[in-house]
């Protein structure tokens, strides 16, 4: 008789364990699904990366000062007035070394076989580079200024930005010495900037 309750209870108890065992598997399934739920589903709290909490170094809040200066330095005068600066330092040397290696420097048209002076050659070569420094600035600062303009209407910084100032810059040079120059102007320089900014990029 024990041996029959015993075998009478033993499915019971197996099926009591199934039981058992399929809650805590269903259990553990809704836990599962509640931490994905928290690590990358819609409850993954956001948390900001702060360089402190990442071992950098911390970033202070900028003052209005400094707030300023930064507009000051992205405006679009502040670009021409460098660009400027650039394109007259930069033409500055282009022009004397071009004046260095041209063998017509301080000679006179009038008396070509008169040797020059050094003072006379020093003075061409100033006068070049004058010039090209001249001529470098306007071209940088009329650029730089028309292609942020160009950027800050289209709200967008990419290579057209560029091509749109050249050709602007090209045709207003241009445009000096007729419609024809202004036109090669405006293409030439266009594709000039093109070439640089496939270049750069």
């Amino acid at each position: 008789m024990a041996a029959t309750v015993g075998s009478g209870n033993a499915p019971v108890s197996d099926t009591q364990a199934s039981t058992s065992a399929d809650r805590s598997y269903e259990g553990s399934t809704f836990q599962y699904s509640m931490v994905l739920e928290h690590l990358i589903g819609e409850k993954r709290p956001i948390k900001d990366l702060n360089p402190t909490v990442m071992g950098g170094l911390p970033n202070p809040m900028k003052t209005d000062d400094q707030k300023m200066i930064e507009q000051g330095m992205e405006s679009c005068a502040f670009k021409a007035v460098l660009a400027c600066v650039g394109g007259f330092v930069l033409g500055g040397a282009f022009g004397v070394f071009t004046a260095g290696i041209d063998t017509n420097v301080g000679f006179d048209p009038k008396d070509p076989m008169r040797t020059p002076t050094a003072r006379e050659v020093l003075k061409d070569m100033g006068q070049r580079g004058m010039s090209y420094a001249k001529n470098f600035a306007v071209i940088g600062a009329m650029f730089s200024c028309t292609e942020c303009i160009i950027e800050s209407h289209r709200g967008k910084s990419d290579w057209k930005n560029a091509v749109y100032s050249g050709c602007v810059t090209g045709g207003a040079i241009g445009f000096r010495a007729g419609a024809k120059a202004g036109v090669l102007g405006c293409g030439g320089f266009a594709a000039f900037s093109a070439a640089i900014e496939y270049y750069l990029r």
